[in-house]
């Protein structure tokens, strides 16, 4: 057993207890960044005898424990896979526990936030601390009942042991236990001793999910709630000017119209209603300047890459040197289109204000953040507002601005009724926060057949890639490494997409790489393996990665894919990337069909830590390569004239059922704690693809999507 110390983990920060009147304890939890809604319980806790409660731990006279999760769940599965590491420190049967949704609770909760692939990574010792400690008491109870020292007690699946064969259920001695002092010590479970922990655990919410129960924002309602749907300015820079809603008011069901700022909703008894009484709306818009299109953009772009004014994030050496010094100078540029999240459930949101209060319910990534700017906006005090979460049906970053709740919460106040925001599709996709456009100008100086510089040169869409980013692989392989950053400011809403600025830059660097070593006439995963033996043993402390973990992903990558041995008319493509903690390294599988490729299969080898949920991992791992070989297939996005060219899945192309490949998983072993897994195989799966499609066709990619960028006779899709 591991022995922790509240002094060295703090754990009064993260614990606390209380009795309940109708008998259980309450131990409180940090989630730090963790699940999310309402579940189906396998018992009627309506029964039980529970007090009202707020993120928690609760355990009932039946022994029943019931699980809250205060963060978000957006698909990653967090909200089977947290509770899932309590109660094995609880020492509890799964079959006993109950996984139910905690609201907004800035009090008891620190980052109620999903997103940066972090809730395991952040919870894994506090929330094994928090089921530990409760075993505890729970033992302390039972020893005082019996007379004896708490180490002679043992604890199995919800039951209390001794050496004389007695036995207490949990249930038994949890009054006792709630009225006993907090542990200054507690013992982790040896991972050996893991009874829960690494087993497959369906998702909690499955059952509810596949027969439709009401989980997701979309399905929340109230009685006397109206639905609000919202004509924005059609064009990014524009303002509104007039409005005429004569027509609007006379259409059956529509309740009333409602202008706040450039934005005019209309509310209806329906979203069918409300969305034809938008429809019917006639309003005049203007700009004070000219309207932005996807093609000067890019030329600003390229403008800025060919520039000076850039921002320097890491320096390296001398590149200038290596430059002037070099044999020959290698120089790519790698273009990225506009994305949008396209998430399946729209967004939509429920507000209820009123002069006592301000009610919040919806599919929030970031709900502490969205309740502040509530606050903010109505003017209200950060009290007085409130969130609850339901499931999302996708987020993708999306769900982390919280822009369509504050339009919930904006009309609420002015129509004075309960309303919820609905957007349709073409909302979705016209009204959104994209991925920036984005270029990378990748140079390499090589001098007697060695790589001695690397220069990379970013020129993106409101925002550059983050601080931790240049201290990715091959930050400390290269002794001159700089990356330089340059923005373009523009007004078309952009933010963080699935894997924020690495889901594009993992395809332009190791795509690099792979032109690199045939130019150099060498082996590619040589070539890569070569450049990581120069970090091992790096004492440069601003190095995110592991040398020798990407090294091993690297080596089981190439063993179970059979690289270089593939069947004839199999073409082969590596990438390896870390990203959100986690090293990863991908083969892609493609073949040729009328002279098209086409992605078959996928070898995905992770090291991702301790593995908590084999289950729900290997669907995170299956979902991010699929997401990472469509969009960089098929995702494309333009603007024309201020406003997006696709309104719709008619002509926006996602990857579809028939082209999904097959992903085979394969885990590192690890006993050290868990990292990210909801982003970091998304970002390497385009550049296994596009050097599988270079290994098949001899066109080497710069620029996605592919299918529109590569010159085949047979257009592909």
């Amino acid at each position: 057993m591991k022995n922790m110390t509240s002094s060295s983990l703090s754990r009064r920060s993260f614990i606390k207890t209380s009795a309940l009147a109708g008998g259980g304890m309450l131990i409180g939890f940090n989630l730090f960044q963790a699940c999310k809604p309402e579940v189906a319980p396998p018992v009627d806790i309506s029964k039980l005898n529970f007090n009202d409660f707020n993120a928690f731990i609760k355990i009932a006279d039946n022994g029943m424990v019931t699980i809250f999760s205060p963060n978000p769940e957006i698909g990653q599965g967090v909200k089977t896979s947290m509770p899932m590491l309590i109660a094995e420190e609880l020492d509890v049967s799964w079959d006993n526990v109950i996984v139910a949704q905690g609201a907004l609770d800035t009090k008891n909760f620190t980052r109620q936030v999903a997103g940066g692939s972090q809730s395991l990574r952040q919870g894994w010792e506090p929330l094994r601390q928090t089921g530990a400690t409760a075993r505890q008491m729970l033992i302390n109870a039972a020893a005082a009942k019996w007379q004896i020292d708490p180490s002679e007690c043992t604890t199995d699946n919800g039951v209390i042991l001794n050496g004389k064969g007695e036995k207490l259920g949990y249930g038994e001695v949890v009054k006792t236990a709630a009225t006993l002092e907090i542990p200054e010590n507690i013992s982790l479970k040896d991972p050996k001793d893991f009874k829960i922990i690494g087993k497959d655990i369906p998702n909690v919410d499955i059952d509810n999910i596949i027969t439709g129960k009401s989980l997701y924002g979309m399905d929340y309602k109230e009685d006397k709630m109206l639905y609000a749907s919202v004509l924005r300015p059609p064009a990014f820079g524009q303002k509104l000017d007039t409005c005429d809603d004569s027509e609007t008011k006379v259409i059956r069901g529509v309740h009333s119209v409602v202008k706040f700022g450039d934005k005019i909703a209309v509310l209806a008894k329906d979203t069918w209603t409300a969305m034809k009484g938008k429809k019917a709306l006639k309003a005049n818009w203007s700009s004070a300047s000219e309207l932005e299109s996807t093609t000067a953009i890019e030329s600003a772009l390229t403008k800025l890459l060919n520039g000076n004014k850039f921002e320097t994030l890491r320096a390296d050496g001398n590149v200038k040197k290596a430059f002037a010094e070099a044999d020959k100078v290698i120089e790519r540029v790698y273009e990225s289109p506009f994305l949008p999240h396209n998430c399946m459930e729209p967004m939509n949101f429920f507000a209820d204000v009123t002069a006592e209060k301000v009610r919040l319910v919806g599919p929030i990534q970031t709900p502490a953040g969205t309740a502040r700017r509530v606050a903010k906006l109505l003017e209200r005090d950060p009290e007085e507002i409130s969130v609850e979460m339901t499931r999302m049906g996708g987020g993708f970053g999306r769900r982390l601005y919280g822009d369509f709740a504050l339009e919930a919460a904006e009309i609420s106040k002015v129509a004075q009724k309960p309303i919820k925001v609905v957007y349709s599709r073409e909302d979705d996709m016209s009204a959104g926060i994209y991925r920036p456009a984005i270029k990378y100008k990748i140079s390499a100086s090589i001098k007697d057949g060695k790589i001695t510089g690397y220069h990379l040169k970013e020129a993106s869409v409101n925002s550059n890639m983050y601080g931790l980013i240049p201290n990715f692989f091959p930050a400390g392989a290269i002794e001159n490494y700089q990356v330089d950053v340059a923005k373009y400011q523009s007004k078309i809403t952009t933010g963080a997409w699935r894997a924020p600025y690495t889901n594009f830059l993992s395809f332009a660097e190791q795509s690099f790489f792979d032109e690199l070593a045939e130019i150099l006439e060498v082996d590619r995963i040589k070539l890569r393996l070569d450049l990581l033996e120069k970090v091992k043993g790096t004492t440069d402390e601003r190095i995110q990665y592991s040398p020798e973990r990407l090294e091993n992903v690297i080596k089981v990558a190439v063993d179970k894919s059979g690289w270089g041995s593939a069947k004839e008319g199999v073409y082969q493509g590596f990438s390896a990337y870390y990203c959100h903690n986690t090293h990863v390294a991908e083969v892609a599988e493609v073949v040729l069909e009328n002279e098209s490729p086409v992605v078959k299969k996928v070898i995905c080898v992770v090291d991702c830590g301790v593995v908590v949920n084999p289950l729900g991992a290997k669907n995170q791992i299956e979902g991010g390569v699929i997401d990472g070989v469509g969009h960089a297939m098929y995702g494309d996005f333009a603007f024309k004239d201020g406003k997006s060219i696709d309104k719709n899945f008619n002509t926006y192309r996602l990857i579809r059922a028939n082209e999904a490949p097959i992903v085979e998983t394969h885990f590192i072993d690890s006993d050290i704690a868990p990292t990210g897994l909801g982003e970091p195989t998304l970002p390497p799966a385009g550049a296994a693809v596009a050097n599988a499609i270079k290994a098949a066709k001899g066109i080497r990619l710069y620029k996605q999507p592919f299918v529109k960028n590569m010159e085949t006779k047979t257009p592909l899709g």
